[in-house]
């Protein structure tokens, strides 16, 4: 198990050490650190722990596994403030995890919180980790989808971080298809057999019919048409509010950030975890952010990386 450690401004060393301490003792799910030694060392030895950075010694009692990048420098690292530099080594982190999956080093990735405003300042385009993962794997734009685990749902997002006006507008049939199948995809990589999944609709009671809106009919149902013609369990559209408290369903579909964040968030609070689905690659990262006004004081918490991290360790 990879897990990456995110902005090295943020609390996501801390974060990511904290788990590997946490699971050093688990060796089917016993993560190994892809950072830099130095953003991580502080948490590892005032632990008790020491390193080892050596691949053919991974695992060795009383140690946490570390694959060292080199991505940023330790005088470049300033707690509590997002920079370019954090951002480039962010995405440094997820390159060389991706590439230790790739040639069979690691089975999955869980990725520590990121910062948009960082890695944009770098000069790279940067939505969230789906779409860097889309753009590392080759698998072409809106072809990676964010699930959000957490409170007893799982939502996938369509659209994810950008504009409301730009996320409604690009809604189509096909894209909403692509993320349904996503889902039922990593559902069944849950354990998940037959998955009932629900489609939120996109206006207000899902338009009634057209009484608020066409889209819905335009849009939404023609997807869960073509869902179910091709076997997926798929339902709705049905307003946001009503469908989540209907019992049965395995998954919802979320058209934008906020109808799917709110719901999982209000329940979850900070253990939620969030799995990009989509790529073919195991990946998840944890619900909450870099948290910069703690980052660098020994306060945060590594419970919703160590949820996901033994998430993704039961995916088939």
């Amino acid at each position: 198990m990879l897990i990456t450690v995110g902005d090295a401004n943020g609390i996501g060393p801390e974060v990511a050490a904290k788990a590997a301490i946490a699971l050093a003792d688990d060796p089917a799910l016993r993560p190994v650190i892809v950072g830099d030694r130095h953003l991580v060392e502080p948490v590892v030895t005032a632990a008790g722990f020491a390193f080892e950075p050596s691949m053919d010694k991974w695992g060795a009692p009383g140690h946490v596994d570390l694959h060292e990048v080199g991505a940023i420098d330790a005088a470049d690292v300033t707690p509590g403030t997002p920079t370019a530099a954090s951002g480039r080594a962010t995405v440094a982190y997820v390159e060389r995890a991706v590439a230790l999956v790739k040639d069979g080093t690691g089975r999955a990735i869980v990725a520590c919180p990121h910062s948009e405003t960082a890695v944009n300042a770098s000069g790279r385009t940067f939505s969230g980790y789906p779409n860097l993962l889309s753009e590392l794997l080759g698998t072409g734009e809106d072809s990676v989808f964010l699930m959000l685990i957490g409170g007893g749902l799982r939502i996938v997002h369509v659209t994810l971080h950008e504009g409301i006006h730009t996320a409604l507008d690009r809604l189509t049939p096909e894209l909403i298809e692509r993320a349904t199948l996503a889902a039922h995809q990593a559902l069944s990589g849950l354990g998940i057999d037959a998955p009932r999944i629900g489609l939120f609709g996109i206006n207000p009671h899902a338009g009634e019919g057209g009484l608020f809106g066409d889209e819905d009919d335009r849009i939404v149902t023609p997807a869960i048409e073509r869902l179910r013609a091709q076997g997926i369990d798929a339902h709705g559209p049905e307003g946001a509010d009503v469908m989540l408290v209907r019992e049965g369903y395995d998954a919802f579909v979320a058209m934008y950030h906020d109808q799917g964040h709110i719901p999982v968030k209000l329940l979850a609070g900070r253990s939620s975890a969030a799995m990009s689905i989509g790529s073919g690659l195991v990946f998840s990262s944890v619900g909450h952010g870099a948290a910069f006004d703690i980052a660098g004081k020994g306060q945060a918490s590594s419970d919703a990386a160590v949820a996901a991290i033994r998430l993704v360790g039961g995916i088939q």
